[in-house]
């Protein structure tokens, strides 16, 4: 059975059980929540997230246009390619948002994607972040002044297809049930044993102390898709993780690639240049 669901294109991957929290400035994604906060705050307020395959979290802007030109994120497909369907992956996550506060002032952060990263954490972020662009108080108050939102994955989904001709991406989706596979348990119990020591090695290669005391989950799939999110990988990985048939399937892969990560971790100082992985990047 499918369903119709407001869609938000991310440079990452949203997993079930982890927390998303957003900064919106672009015209499309402020009506989309204009028109959540008319849902009554004892209703899921839900959109479903999706990663990119093809383009860009925020629509580019151009010097030199006239001053009649849509502003950004006007239209929905702005930024992404031609084909809606070849321009996202296929499986994302229904999003519940909890708070969407409008914000007061003129200014802010990338309103396309996650206002905070997590990055290797285990916090509840989505992982890859947006890098941060400021908004003039001109685009701010072309239609609001922006909304700060905080939600949280719910739900798989597999997109069937993408409509275009409203204010923001609609999609009609098929929400899938998490299916525990053979041997979820005992695989559980693997992959947390190689997360701790993913996670010392990765402490050690920052030189970092890793915080003591802290306490992971026992469900196999909450397991699943809290690993998937708190490790470091491309949102390539990350998406395959998720769209993973069962829980077993995603524990096992996640068994390998923690080893392989761990792995590769341990051999980074003997590396060349190993001191690029320690210091900031620069954009030039």
């Amino acid at each position: 059975m499918t369903t119709a669901l407001p869609l938000f294109p991310l440079n990452s991957v949203l997993f079930p059980g982890l927390v998303l929290p957003l900064n919106i400035f672009e015209q499309r994604y402020r009506a989309l929540m204009r028109d959540l906060l008319k849902i009554p705050e004892d209703t899921p307020r839900r959109f479903g997230v999706v990663a990119i395959r093809d383009g860009r979290e925020v629509a580019q802007t151009f010097t030199g246009l006239p001053e009649s030109a849509p502003p950004q994120g006007a239209e929905p497909m702005a930024g992404f390619g031609p084909d809606p369907m070849a321009s996202f992956y296929s499986v994302g996550c229904v999003a519940d948002a909890s708070t969407i506060r409008e914000r007061t002032g003129a200014g802010g952060a990338a309103g396309g994607g996650p206002a905070a990263s997590s990055g290797g954490g285990t916090s509840g972020g989505t992982g890859a972040g947006t890098d941060d662009a400021s908004v003039d108080e001109d685009e701010e108050s072309a239609d609001g002044p922006g909304y700060e939102v905080l939600a949280t994955g719910t739900t798989r989904f597999r997109l069937h297809s993408v409509d275009t001709s409203g204010p923001y991406l609609m999609g009609e989706v098929e929400e899938l049930p998490e299916e525990e596979g053979d041997g979820a348990g005992a695989l559980a119990s693997g992959v947390l044993r190689a997360f701790r020591g993913y996670q010392k090695r990765l402490a050690s290669a920052r030189e970092r102390t890793l915080a003591a005391g802290q306490e992971l989950p026992d469900d196999p799939s909450v397991v699943s898709y809290l690993v998937a999110a708190a490790t470091i990988l491309d949102t390539p990985t990350k998406q395959r993780l998720l769209q993973a048939p069962d829980t077993a399937t995603r524990l096992a892969d996640e068994l390998k690639l923690l080893r392989r990560e761990t792995a590769v971790i341990g051999k980074l100082p003997s590396l060349p240049a190993a001191e690029l992985t320690r210091d900031p990047t620069s954009p030039n």
